[in-house]
């Protein structure tokens, strides 16, 4: 019997040498969680159980346990790289198969797919072409490397303030080349259907005492009529306490809340460079067909300098995809050329009611088995999953020298079992030669 004791303790310390060389072997695994050796003694039975004065039958290996404690998370500065920072996993595509991982070394394939090393496609939920995300429908992640297309500018938002002490101007008549005929101007930029950049320019003229008058053009034109110079108006009144009172124009439609709506602007080029003043006319291209919504019923008119404090429009150029950024939630946003951002996917994560029931299938990936339950899909930082690091990796959770240390148990384990069956073959020895 103390043969079987010996052997089954060789065993054991064999069983955890493995696994400790296996902690150390992957010590700079990504994503790789460590392995511990349980083991648990052994008592032979009878058909009345176990005698109190039974000696053991030595010793099993009970689970090789992983143990799902979080790694360091290290920043890479890759922006497709991402660390779970708590609990969950990515979910993978393997052909259809799914895998589960905590590895986030991620890139892009020759279509656009993101994936790990080996080629698994990342899950997640896409996203349509505005970029609101489409829950609930789990897909690859795909980054569309197409351009984005322009868009025509539908509203400019502008916050200004006027010197109420301005004086009138000395020349009467308004004529935009005549920094005389008004006190002061600012341009923004407005985009065609195409993309062309076009550049609008206002000038702000005192009328009277709380009584301001804007001229608008666009490329110096005027906003309708491409081959005219004569720029559109608009008649402002401000209250006593330098707020606005009210818009009127001839050349804008005002609704209630006093927002002009430009409907007729006819997006213009110079289409003969050879006259002399040059010709222009329509480049082709449209206008936003709602119109663009001027809103400047942030203006004031206090006794202050003349300031634009706030210009924001929603058109834009066509863009060239320039960089990837991945949210804390999993939101993985395109970045273009043309300064937008745009959401076009949100990558998802799985936990699992018994993470210790997955079954490992190399590169740092799982698989569900029937001891593991069925995953929980969501999205990071909901529930009780964690939330993603974007441009970092989690390291492997082996700690070094507590392995080292277990190394030099098992190694000792394995020595003392040996002088077991040593021992129990010199006794044998002994009785053999006494007969």
């Amino acid at each position: 019997m103390s043969f079987n004791i010996g052997l089954s303790g060789l065993n054991a310390a064999s069983k955890h040498l493995n696994v400790t060389g296996n902690n150390i072997a992957n010590v700079g695994s990504t994503g790789f969680k460590a392995s511990r050796a349980e083991f648990a003694d052994i008592y032979a039975t009878s058909m009345f159980g176990v005698g109190n004065n039974t000696t053991g039958s030595g010793v099993q290996t009970a689970a090789v346990s992983q143990q799902f404690t979080q790694g360091t998370i290290n920043n890479t500065g890759n922006s497709l790289d991402m660390a779970i920072n708590g609990n969950g996993f990515f979910v993978l595509s393997d052909n259809g198969s799914t895998i589960y991982s905590r590895n986030g070394t991620f890139k892009t394939d020759k279509n656009g797919n993101v994936v790990d090393n080996a080629g698994n496609k990342l899950q997640g939920y896409g996203a349509d072409t505005d970029g609101n995300i489409k829950t609930g429908i789990v897909t690859n992640l795909v980054v569309e490397t197409q351009n984005q297309l322009p868009k025509a500018t539908t509203k400019v938002e502008q916050t200004l303030t006027l010197n109420s002490t301005a004086t009138i101007p000395t020349a009467t008549t308004f004529d935009p080349d005549n920094s005389q005929s008004y006190n002061w101007s600012t341009s923004a930029s407005l985009y065609d259907t195409q993309g062309n950049e076009h550049t609008m320019t206002q000038y702000f003229v005192k009328n009277d005492t709380n009584s301001w008058s804007m001229y608008v053009t666009i490329d110096g034109r005027n906003p309708s009529d491409p081959t005219s110079t004569t720029p559109a108006s608009a008649t402002m009144s401000f209250t006593p306490s330098g707020t606005l009172a009210s818009l009127a124009s001839d050349d804008f439609s005002v609704d209630e809340n006093n927002v002009m709506t430009m409907s007729n602007w006819v997006p213009a080029t110079i289409t003969n460079s050879t006259t002399n003043p040059v010709t222009w006319g329509a480049n082709g291209a449209q206008a936003s067909g709602t119109g663009i919504a001027m809103d400047i019923t942030d203006i004031t008119q206090t006794n202050s300098s003349f300031a634009v404090t706030a210009v924001n429009q929603d058109g834009y150029t066509t863009g060239q995809l320039s960089g990837l950024s991945v949210g804390d939630d999993g939101t993985l946003f395109a970045a273009y050329s043309n300064g937008q951002n745009k959401a076009i996917g949100q990558v998802i994560l799985a936990t699992f009611a018994n993470m210790q029931g997955l079954t490992p299938i190399g590169n740092t990936d799982w698989i569900q088995s029937p001891a593991s339950g069925e995953p929980v899909i969501g999205t990071p930082g909901s529930g009780t999953l964690g939330v993603l690091a974007s441009g970092a990796l989690e390291e492997s959770n082996v700690d070094l020298t507590a392995q080292l240390v277990d190394l030099i148990v098992a190694q000792r384990n394995y020595q003392a079992n040996a002088k077991t069956i040593e021992t129990e073959n010199t006794v044998s020895q002994t009785i053999i030669q006494m007969t």
